[in-house]
């Protein structure tokens, strides 16, 4: 359940959870490449957002760009319904250099996978404000943030990170 300025929003799509293993989902990056999410042995911090062309997400993107991405062996991906290449000229703006930026756009495939889809509300269509953990294939830590106006708990994606030797850096352990 999440709401929007305090009035609840209708989630859609398959939701997952911890324990679960993560859906493989091919979205669109900056660049028209595929972004695979989920289905690799890789740890992926997914970073959900309505659009970067708000202040709450764009200032999520730049904490996570400075801190959860420069974690060796940690990739962070944030996925919006925003297009590539509003995404690229998004990360040349703000300097974000250590984040993999990519699109739902087409088909909303990751937003009913992982149960982010908004199916009502001025959102509708977008996507609501989460994070995913993903380690070794499986979801470690979810976070639906409740309202989507505020920023997710920073703090619980570093410990779940911390806690199953995600990061690499030496000092988490």
């Amino acid at each position: 359940m999440a709401t929007f300025q305090g009035t609840p929003v209708k989630i859609e799509g398959t939701s997952v959870e911890v324990g679960q293993v993560a859906p493989k989902v091919e979205v669109v990056g900056k660049d028209l490449n595929v972004v695979t999410i989920g289905g690799s042995d890789k740890t992926q911090v997914v970073v959900v957002v309505p659009s970067l062309d708000t202040g709450v997400c764009a200032a999520e993107a730049r904490k996570f760009n400075e801190k959860a991405a420069s974690k060796p062996g940690v990739e962070v991906v944030v996925v919006s319904m925003d297009l590539p290449f509003a995404m690229g000229r998004f990360c040349t703006t703000e300097g974000i250099e250590n984040l993999v930026v990519a699109s739902d756009f087409r088909g909303a495939k990751f937003g009913k996978a992982y149960g982010v889809l908004i199916g009502d509300s001025v959102l509708e269509g977008l996507l609501a404000r989460a994070i995913f953990v993903i380690k070794d294939g499986v979801v470690i830590h979810k976070q639906i943030v409740p309202e989507i106006t505020e920023e997710p708990n920073y703090d619980a994606v570093f410990e779940a990170l911390k806690s199953s030797g995600g990061c690499g850096c030496g000092s988490c352990h």
